[in-house]
């Protein structure tokens, strides 16, 4: 489903560049162009980022690394 249409950004890209390590909408606007013209998609572009983090990220995408204490 497109997100940004100024832009044509989906949320599939979203994802995956949240997956990939951008984690707010200062990045994604960086990463994609995501809300960097009308502004129209940032509460959506902020609901994908929300969801796609608590669905399960790998520790590691989220800029912290956690080992083994054993």
């Amino acid at each position: 489903m497109y997100i940004c249409i100024c832009k044509g950004i989906t949320d599939s890209q979203i994802k995956d560049a949240v997956h990939d390590g951008s984690t707010s909408i200062k990045a994604l606007r960086r990463q994609l162009g995501v809300s960097s013209q009308c502004g129209r998609c940032a509460e959506l572009t902020k609901e994908i980022i929300d969801e796609t983090m608590s669905a399960g990220m790998p520790a590691e995408a989220n800029g912290a690394l956690f080992y083994s204490a054993g």
